[in-house]
């Protein structure tokens, strides 16, 4: 049962990260953008459960909540705290048999040397910026010159993550891996 160390704001103003003093995963990031894709994991359903919620994202110690436009945080966040406190840490969850594939499985299963060393940069330069605000990024595809990625969490709605972030991202792959790549977000 994870205490809540801290809720912070992030870029996203309908988003907010809590902070847990006990981690819900061990690595593996988690995504649910609606009620029905939550329905077999019990901390992402019993969060939508409380009602105006449009997405969960959790990894490790850290949980981000998305809310509909028109809901209140003031009123939303104390009821949010319940299930996220009631919520198995990730010892006690292992046996939950949920699971995810991320940039990282993706990138060690892959012999394209090149997927290798942007799982290394986003992982180094990208994603901790990212988790820093609620969110996360996971390689989908890389395909010739084309790099397909899938923003969570905060950055899946924030209009930055799909301009200045995205922009940025394409620059320093296109400056340390590829001059040719080009970075889709889906």
């Amino acid at each position: 049962m994870p205490k809540i160390s801290d809720i912070q704001e992030t870029p996203n103003p309908n988003a907010v990260k809590f902070i847990l003093r006990e981690p819900v995963t061990s690595g593996v990031a988690r995504q649910f953008g609606s009620s029905d894709q939550a329905q077999g994991d019990d901390l992402a359903k019993s969060l939508f459960d409380v009602g105006n919620v449009v997405s969960v994202f959790y990894m490790d110690n850290m949980v981000t909540v998305e809310k509909e436009d028109a809901a209140d945080w003031d009123e939303l966040l104390p009821t949010l705290a319940v299930p996220i406190r009631a919520a198995q840490s990730a010892g006690a969850a292992a046996g939950n048999g949920a699971s995810a594939v991320g940039g990282a499985i993706a990138a060690v299963t892959s012999d394209d040397p090149r997927l290798l060393r942007i799982n290394e940069i986003l992982d180094e330069k990208v994603r901790p910026y990212l988790m820093g605000d609620g969110g996360y990024l996971e390689i989908l595809d890389l395909s010739d010159h084309t790099l397909k990625i899938r923003y969570q969490g905060a950055c899946g709605s924030c209009p930055s993550s799909l301009t200045g972030t995205l922009m940025a991202i394409e620059g320093m792959l296109k400056e340390q891996v590829d001059p040719d790549l080009e970075v889709i977000a889906v």
